[in-house]
């Protein structure tokens, strides 16, 4: 492991709280801890059942820092495989980092960024796409991105990968027993099987491909552009559908200028949406930098919602706007408003 230190991290966010959670891992995590704890039970820490909690006091000199209550992990049947403490701390930033700097002054020392899932990875705990599942894990901030990292921590892409790997290791291992027995004149690996094969691998992996392609669109967010021509009421169905007053609403064409961005989950999905610039054709400097703006903001979108007023937009003025627009990732919505002041015109 490496160097076979032992570390020690604040495993909760920073400030104050009702408890913290401080962890320890390594080959000194337990004799550590049982230096420096006093078990209410008398109990001795290294000769208890691993996962296993005990309540008692963390002593500085002798005098008690604070209450505590140790859980105990013992290697390889932990989060790291190595023998692994959590200590439930008071939550004061003072209790905090006393804890840490006594095990400190006990020869630990302060854990990298990472490091606990670093050794999880190394000691066979779980692997690469696992432990990155646990950084999008914790960041998950919607339903979507959640079940996406959980399902990849149980190993679903893994197992995907492992199946590829294991059937392209046996053809190949066929293929090398025809070159040992070349002059023989054996097949061993059948060409039309070798073809199912390939198809079937290359099937698998454009799965994989898109996949990977629609988890990062849950992770990320799902980018939604507003566009249309000044005044169509770009602002006002952003306010609306964030159920705020996000945006300055207008009856003067070209009040926004600058993009405005907010995100609202639908169904378990973060979706990201802009109000735009509204597109014309100006002299103004400042419209028409917001203008370009615009267009940057529809070309790294994934849907476009264009907005046009019913009253005094007519089909082809929308295809001649939509035109340059136009891409196979992106998915164009066009949204009648305005249908109200229609049919009062009617009346």
């Amino acid at each position: 492991m490496l160097n076979n230190e032992t570390i020690i991290a604040l495993a909760t966010p920073n400030g104050k709280g009702a408890i913290s959670v401080i962890r320890i891992s390594g080959s000194n995590a337990i004799a550590s801890t049982e230096k420096l704890f006093k078990s209410k039970n008398n109990k001795v820490l290294s000769q208890q059942s691993s996962h296993t909690v005990h309540l008692g006091y963390l002593l500085k000199n002798g005098n008690e820092l604070d209450e505590v209550l140790i859980t105990l992990f013992k290697g390889p049947f932990s989060y790291t495989g190595e023998d692994t403490i959590e200590i439930s701390c008071h939550g004061s930033s003072y209790i905090q980092k006393e804890i840490i700097d006594l095990f400190i002054e006990n020869g630990i020392r302060v854990a990298n960024p990472g490091e606990f899932t670093l050794r999880a990875f190394i000691n066979g705990k779980m692997d690469l796409n696992q432990a990155e599942a646990v950084a999008d894990l914790i960041a998950s901030e919607n339903e979507g991105s959640h079940n996406l990292a959980m399902q990849q921590m149980k190993s679903g892409f893994s197992n995907d990968l492992k199946k590829l790997r294991g059937e392209l290791l046996h053809f190949s291992s066929m293929i090398e027993l025809e070159l040992d027995f070349s002059q023989e004149d054996v097949e061993f690996a059948e060409r039309e099987e070798f073809r199912r094969l390939t198809n079937t691998i290359k099937s698998e992996l454009k799965t994989l491909i898109d996949s990977f392609q629609s988890g990062n669109v849950l992770k990320n967010g799902i980018s939604v552009a507003i566009a249309g021509k000044p005044n169509a009421g770009k602002s006002s169905l952003l306010n609306t559908l964030l159920n705020e007053e996000k945006a300055i609403v207008s009856d003067i064409p070209g009040t926004t200028r600058d993009s405005i961005e907010d995100s609202l989950v639908i169904n378990g999905i973060n979706f990201r949406f802009t109000d735009t610039a509204g597109l014309r054709d100006t002299n103004d400097v400042i419209e028409s930098k917001g203008i370009e703006k615009t267009k940057e903001k529809i070309n790294n979108a994934k849907i476009l919602l264009y907005l046009f007023d019913i009253n005094d937009t007519d089909i082809n003025e929308i295809k001649s706007s939509l035109k340059t627009f136009k891409r196979k990732d992106l998915s164009i919505l066009l949204v009648r408003n305005k249908i109200d002041l229609k049919i009062q015109n009617k009346k």
